[in-house]
């Protein structure tokens, strides 16, 4: 951005990045200081596609002054939530647009963020603990937690946010999960691990983590007065089990954290959305659990966070018909490789 910026000075120039990097460079060019973009249909070296770059980035309706958005991770290459969020700013009439924005840690994230004027992010694997500790401030539910799931900026500081409690619970509540004196196992120990251990301690549940790493386990299982259990999982061990480990998403959509011979409890809720019918959520059902998919929450937490920026409710089913699509496209994707 900055290198865009110094060209610029000497006249009108053209500043167009390669790779997954690049894409906001195509979809908010003067931001880079470039006064033209185009679209391809090399999307190894960057290039968006027409129609994506019309449809999904809204690119003609798209003002100088457009607030910017994005998500942080790494990778983020087959996310929902561009989709998600730009079907809202469209269906609000909301005159702003959300990015990929794949970052090498969470510093050349905060510089790109400041240099570019970003409004807010959503945050994911792996950076939401490490820009929990570099936000200006942050909002009460993130703080027993220790990660964050969203960033706002407000008059030049940065809000770090979490979502991901209130989006968790609610497909448990719609299907009237009880917690209460329940044996909860959570698999990973990242950031969403973190908050899923606060939410299920909060409602009652015996919290047991397992993961690889021994030390964060210990971490995540402080948070909810638990327990570190054995990796993987042993059978009979829960009654509700919660996947927050990335084992199952695409591409890698053939493996599972859970062998069928471990499915012994009764509620098995997989956090990875894409695909929306993980091998750990097929393999549950046929043991005879429930089985709960990522989608429901990625869509409550993304809506959350969608009013925290604008002040204003996606209109009731717009966000969760735009990953729906979104994750089709992937599977169509998929079977055209084939």
């Amino acid at each position: 951005m900055g290198v865009g910026a110094e060209i610029g000075r000497g006249g009108p120039s053209v500043v167009i990045a390669m790779g997954d990097r690049g894409v906001a460079s195509r979809v908010v060019p003067d931001r880079f200081g470039s006064v033209w973009t185009y679209a391809g249909s090399l999307s190894a070296v960057g290039q968006l596609d027409v129609r994506t770059l019309i449809e999904t980035y809204r690119f003609r309706a798209l003002s100088p002054m457009a607030h910017l958005y994005g998500l942080v991770g790494l990778p983020i290459g087959h996310s929902v939530s561009p989709a998600m969020h730009n079907a809202a700013f469209r269906a609000t009439s909301t005159d702003a647009v959300y990015l990929p924005l794949p970052a090498c840690d969470a510093d050349d994230f905060m510089s790109f963020a400041r240099g570019v004027g970003l409004k807010g992010a959503s945050v994911t694997i792996p950076f939401k603990v490490a820009l929990f500790e570099r936000v200006d401030e942050t909002d009460e539910p993130s703080r027993p937690i220790g990660a964050i799931n969203t960033l706002q900026a407000v008059d030049g500081r940065w809000m770090g946010l979490n979502t991901d409690v209130s989006g968790f619970m609610r497909p448990l509540r719609e299907r009237a999960v009880q917690l209460r004196g329940v044996r909860a196992a959570i698999l990973g120990a990242g950031g969403s691990a973190r908050a899923v251990a606060v939410a299920l301690a909060r409602s009652g549940a015996v919290v047991s983590v397992h993961a690889r790493n021994g030390a964060r386990a210990n971490d995540v299982a402080a948070l909810a007065s638990g327990r570190v259990g054995g990796w993987p999982v042993p059978p009979g061990s829960w009654d509700v089990l919660v996947n927050c480990t990335p084992i199952g998403m695409h591409p890698h959509i053939a493996d599972t954290p859970v062998s069928m011979e471990a499915l012994t409890g009764r509620v098995v809720y997989d956090l990875v959305y894409n695909p929306p019918d993980t091998r750990l959520l097929r393999e549950a059902a046929r043991a005879g659990c429930v089985a709960i998919g990522g989608l429901d929450m990625l869509v409550g937490q993304a809506e959350e966070q969608f009013h925290i920026w604008t002040n204003v409710r996606p209109p009731a089913g717009v966000m969760r018909a735009a990953a729906v699509k979104r994750l089709a496209e992937f599977v169509g994707d998929e079977h055209h490789v084939i």
